[in-house]
């Protein structure tokens, strides 16, 4: 069993997740469920989040940011979460730089969303969240990690998946990921804000932290270019209804 710590933070308004400048109210969310991975920073679950129709989520996806620091007993944490699957969502540079330490049994990816864009969108992130939208290479990247999540956590194993903080490639990741499950919008922003808790950072930091305004970007540039969330998933990310029954099917959990 991993070792798991419930980290309280607050939750974004109905305004910012929608994106529309209404009155602000406070609204109550699952706090999300930290574990102790030695060597890597922001390593969470989504075991603490329920889909709207109330079913849990597995505990076999975990989201983090990168693994070059992580230790022996990090590692021995890992291979007892059973971890198959590594998704390094990263550039080849980023990689070839801090490359990640291996964990037996599992199979790492390098599924390169920035890899086809100007470097300079590692530092300009609005352009990056729209590039995740709208770049065919990061589209790609995206559907090819939903799939092997699918197929991993399907036959039984966990997956994990990072960038380098662990904050934006892997934050739309979840938040898509989140979303298609059938999780509330207001608890996929809580989640994405939930870096800034884990790496002790500000919305206003852009290097170490993330703001709403960020992932409204990406949900918005899927509204203008498809039309809906939904058409992003079916004709941009290409997963079928099958796939998308796949992803529920392996991840979801009855409520207890």
């Amino acid at each position: 069993m991993l070792s798991t710590t419930l980290i309280p933070l607050g939750v974004a308004t109905a305004a910012q997740a929608h994106a529309a400048p209404a009155a602000i109210t406070a609204h109550a969310a699952p706090a999300p469920l930290a574990i102790s991975v030695p060597g890597v920073q922001n390593a969470r679950t989504f075991a603490n989040y329920t889909t709207i129709s109330g079913m849990r989520i597995s505990d076999k996806v975990i989201r983090s940011a990168n693994l070059a620091s992580l230790t022996p007993a990090g590692v021995g944490v890992l291979e007892r979460h059973q971890l198959r699957s590594i998704i390094d969502l990263r550039t080849q540079l980023e990689s070839t730089v801090q490359p990640d330490k291996a964990v037996p049994g599992a199979t790492r990816h390098n599924f390169d969303v920035l890899g086809a864009v100007p470097v300079s969108y590692l530092v300009d992130l609005p352009s990056a969240y729209r590039a995740f939208v709208t770049d065919s290479h990061a589209r790609e990247a995206f559907r090819a990690s939903l799939l092997d999540i699918k197929n991993t956590v399907g036959a039984g194993g966990s997956v994990l998946f990072h960038c380098s903080a662990g904050k934006d490639r892997t934050g739309w990741l979840a938040a898509v990921l989140l979303t298609v499950l059938g999780v509330d919008r207001q608890v996929v922003d809580a989640d994405f804000l939930a870096s800034n808790t884990f790496r002790h950072a500000s919305p206003n930091d852009p290097l170490n932290g993330v703001n709403i305004g960020l992932l409204n970007t990406a949900f918005a540039a899927a509204d203008k270019t498809y039309g809906s969330f939904e058409n992003y998933v079916h004709k941009g990310l290409r997963l079928s209804d099958s796939d998308i029954a796949g992803l529920k099917k392996a991840l979801l959990l009855p409520s207890i």
